[in-house]
């Protein structure tokens, strides 16, 4: 994969899927790779079950962290029903990760570690080192799920491959 100078990923769901915990993820494995990260969330009424969006934008040289309408280079839904809003968000030829969202649910022991899937899924798209995820992970996961987490990201990934 061609490395682009900055990267737009937009996270939607639903209250405690995740979306928070998802990009965080992403800032800290980006930041660890090197890059410059920006990160913007947006929480609602996530307590209870409400729309939940956050943007991750990292790369060489980030100035805002937030992503237009058409501008993300992927689109990672956690609910089918917040995909619909979301959609305009992603760019003429940016990939919808939405695809992968049943495959994930289909694979998970555990149906807490999905938002974990999901970024397998989409590391395998991005140029972030393996060690730089598995820092991170080490970051934003206490000891006691962090190899549940580990495993699954690793077999969602596969998914892609």
């Amino acid at each position: 994969m061609k490395k682009q100078e900055v990267y737009n990923i937009t996270f939607g769901g639903v209250g405690g899927q995740g979306i928070i915990t998802a990009s965080e993820l992403l800032g800290w494995a980006a930041l660890y790779d090197g890059c410059s990260v920006k990160k913007s969330e947006v929480h609602g009424m996530s307590q209870r079950g409400g729309s939940v969006e956050s943007h991750v934008r990292f790369g060489r040289k980030v100035y805002s962290p937030l992503i237009g309408l058409g501008q993300a280079d992927f689109l990672l839904c956690f609910h089918p029903d917040e995909h619909p809003r979301l959609k305009p968000f992603l760019r003429k030829g940016g990939t919808d990760l939405m695809p992968y969202l049943e495959k994930v649910q289909q694979i998970a022991d555990n149906p807490r570690a999905v938002n974990t899937g999901l970024m397998g899924v989409l590391a395998a798209f991005l140029p972030i080192r393996p060690d730089s995820w598995e820092w991170a992970m080490q970051k934003v996961f206490k000891p006691s799920i962090l190899e549940v987490n580990r495993q699954m990201f690793s077999k969602a990934m596969a998914l892609v491959k």
